[in-house]
């Protein structure tokens, strides 16, 4: 098999990874959840422990706290993959969470997966991940890592476009 044969099946397999660990999540199939991670990883969605696992058993128990919600809708873009070899690969996707409590109220997360994938034999796993919130609406209220922004160039000041 050619190189960029294989790397193109390698971005198809990360993606159905990446998709895979959101349609578990939608559906609380939290079994599925440790057979897309290293037994090993580590995953940080905040900077409070409770948000953070070690090893992919840990992280499927963590996740029962999306229990709290009766309905979620994860949806992934924006899939930028770089491999490192041919076993190691860095990802990074875009992700809108949406969120429903039992009162109907909802909440809305955007934000990013940072993810380092490791090759186990044929399968990518998911080893490293971190999420980090570029916004939210006012119904999101929990504190995950922020989005790392550039700030203005010095003496930069803003148009007059938005009325303010």
């Amino acid at each position: 098999m050619s190189m960029a044969l294989r790397e193109f099946g390698d971005r198809i397999a990360i993606a159905e990874v990446l998709a895979r660990y959101c349609r578990h999540l939608d559906e609380m199939n939290l079994d599925g959840i440790p057979p897309l991670f290293t037994r090993d990883c580590l995953v940080s969605y905040g900077p409070d422990p409770l948000l953070e696992s070690h090893g992919a058993e840990a992280l499927a128990r963590s996740l029962q706290r999306l229990w709290r919600w009766s309905r979620t809708s994860h949806h992934l873009s924006n899939i930028e993959i770089s491999f490192d070899d041919d076993a190691h690969a860095r990802v990074r996707s875009y992700v809108i969470a949406w969120h429903e409590r039992d009162d109907g109220s909802t909440a809305t997360l955007f934000g990013s997966y940072c993810d380092e994938f490791l090759r186990d034999g044929e399968i990518w796993r998911i080893a490293r991940r971190r999420q980090e919130m570029h916004g939210s609406d006012a119904g999101f209220r929990v504190n995950l890592h922020r989005l790392a922004r550039r700030p203005p160039p010095r003496g930069w000041q803003p148009p007059q476009i938005d009325g303010r």
